[in-house]
């Protein structure tokens, strides 16, 4: 049973249930991996207080399931799941969650990296800080379009 899945949620997600619902989803599946992202206290130097992340509902989804469907053309994906927050979060609230499930775990490790840098640069989402300095706009960082990159020539 395949689920390739997005949600975009202001509701923090439970990772255990979500590594297990899947792991237990086919018996074919020999690999979970996942990535789990959190908000830091620290960012270019200042303290975070909180973030605020906005997108544009059923685009964003559209945008996320269009990334999992590019990694599915390299990668045998038995199934795929991207759990991403939006609203205010404060540090050390889990922002993302992807999980990635193959046969073999070096196909997973891969998928899941490259559905993760994809997410840095491609997903339609914008970060608002809340420092001691005021708000500010994250922007992009060179380092997360060299490492999207990596994997243009292949997916």
């Amino acid at each position: 049973m395949v689920h390739m899945g997005v949600r975009v949620q202001t509701e923090d997600f439970d990772v255990g249930a979500e590594i297990t619902a899947m792991r237990l989803s086919s018996a074919n599946i020999g690999a979970v991996v996942s990535f789990v992202g959190q908000v830091r206290d620290l960012n270019d130097g200042d303290n975070v207080d909180s973030m605020f992340l906005e997108h544009y509902p059923g685009m964003t989804e559209k945008a996320l399931a269009e990334i999992i469907a590019q990694v599915k053309v390299r990668w045998s994906i038995t199934d795929a799941l991207i759990v991403h927050r939006v609203g205010e979060l404060k540090p050390q609230d889990q922002i993302v969650l992807v999980l990635v499930a193959t046969a073999h775990r070096q196909e997973a490790f891969e998928a899941c990296e490259c559905i993760m840098d994809h997410l840095k640069t491609d997903a339609p989402f914008w970060k608002k800080e809340q420092t001691q300095h005021g708000l500010r706009w994250v922007e992009a960082k060179t380092s997360d379009e060299d490492a999207r990159h990596r994997w243009k020539s292949t997916t």
